[in-house]
């Protein structure tokens, strides 16, 4: 590795040097490493190209699930989400116990018991994590979709971020095909509750779902300041919550 001094300032890749910048200067380096066609004909590659090709069916699988979520993301989500829930995938591949090295994939491990529970409680929003959000008991119906919260007091059982005044929830009924891409989400009506010590019985209640796949039931948590009467998103839904409930 070679340092470059003078006024010029290069980055990229010139015949076989490759200039780029550190955080002490700019260096350069000759063009190095295995070439492309070498790794996809090569055995003594083989296990890379197993590997490649799994991670490919787990970041597709990552990819597939926030598409069908998108309307419930779309003010509910980190810059982390891609890769967490492609770590996620990841774990859930690996209980794919039939398909060959190389061909395991997350739509089948997620058929699966142990593929469920790790996709199950999942957060959307790393900032928002529902179980220190929520501090009430509730119940989910993997039939219906329903969840209920009974006597819930937003005033003592959420931690509420600085300025909220309200909080909407909803719920979200979603059944995926991982294999073909093809889902049904639905969404229950959302209720709006002032942050106040008044006790309210919750149902939120999704329409059925149709198709096949993997079921999943979705809590969502949004929070708004209002001022002058309207209401608007509280830091544009950065404390917001979506966690995948239930998934069976």
């Amino acid at each position: 590795m070679a340092v470059l001094k003078g006024l010029i300032k290069i980055e990229g890749t010139l015949d076989n040097l490759t200039f780029y910048k550190g955080k002490n200067g700019y260096f350069i380096r000759t063009k190095g490493g295995i070439s492309k066609e070498r790794i996809q004909s090569d055995p003594a590659f083989i296990r890379t190209r197993e590997n490649a090709n799994e991670f490919g069916l787990a970041a597709t699988a990552g990819k597939t699930l926030r598409r069908a979520l998108s309307r419930l993301l779309c003010n509910s989500k980190d810059n982390s989400l891609p890769s967490r829930l492609m770590s996620t995938m990841m774990l859930i591949k690996n209980q794919d116990t039939t398909s060959p090295r190389g061909l395991r994939n997350p739509a089948v491990g997620l058929t699966t018991p142990e593929g469920k529970v790790l996709l199950q409680n999942f957060d959307c929003n790393e900032n928002a994590i529902l179980s220190q959000v929520l501090r009430a008991d509730y119940t989910v119906n993997t039939t219906t979709g329903e969840i209920s919260i009974p006597n819930f007091i937003p005033g003592t059982q959420l931690v509420v971020p600085p300025g909220a005044t309200h909080v909407t929830l909803q719920s979200a009924f979603l059944i995926l095909d991982f294999t073909t891409e093809v889902g049904d989400l639905q969404l229950s009506d959302p209720v709006n509750l002032p942050i106040n010590l008044i006790p309210d019985n919750v149902t939120l209640a999704p329409a059925v779902v149709t198709g096949t796949g993997i079921k999943m039931m979705l809590l969502q948590l949004s929070f708004f300041q209002e001022m002058n009467g309207v209401q608007y998103h509280l830091n544009n839904g950065a404390f917001n919550t979506v966690n995948i409930l239930r998934v069976v």
